[in-house]
């Protein structure tokens, strides 16, 4: 699988290049044996080191860079590796993300959970 389109390498480094903005995640990324998941928001200028929240499924998902050759490289059982969710549409900045995920231990994606998210990071401005 194709990690990253034209289109979402041109909308990565966009991002990348506007600094202190709460970006909206572009796209997730799976490993479809295992419980990792990056959600990635934007992309350096030199078109490797991406940034955003990833959750190696450990309890503890952690905003951050990653390399996409890193994920590239990855080989899983069966001749899989790192997968691209295409039905993946984001709905928050990364920073609601981040908090929902802190909370459960895990990325989540259900709207209760980050509306929850939400509410408690307005609370605290």
């Amino acid at each position: 699988m194709i990690l990253l389109t034209d289109d979402i390498r041109d909308r990565l480094l966009a991002n990348g290049r506007q600094g202190d903005i709460d970006h909206v995640p572009v796209l997730k990324f799976f490993n479809p044996v295992g419980a990792a998941t990056w959600l990635i928001t934007e992309m350096e200028a030199d078109g490797d080191t991406l940034f955003g929240l990833a959750d190696l499924g450990f309890g503890c998902p952690e905003l951050g860079s990653c390399s996409l050759a890193e994920l590239t490289s990855v080989r899983l059982p069966f001749g899989l590796g790192i997968e691209r969710d295409i039905l993946f549409q984001a709905t928050v900045p990364i920073s609601i993300y981040a908090e929902a995920a802190r909370r459960a231990g895990h990325i989540v994606e259900r709207g209760d959970l980050l509306e929850q998210a939400a509410a408690a990071s307005q609370s605290r401005r």
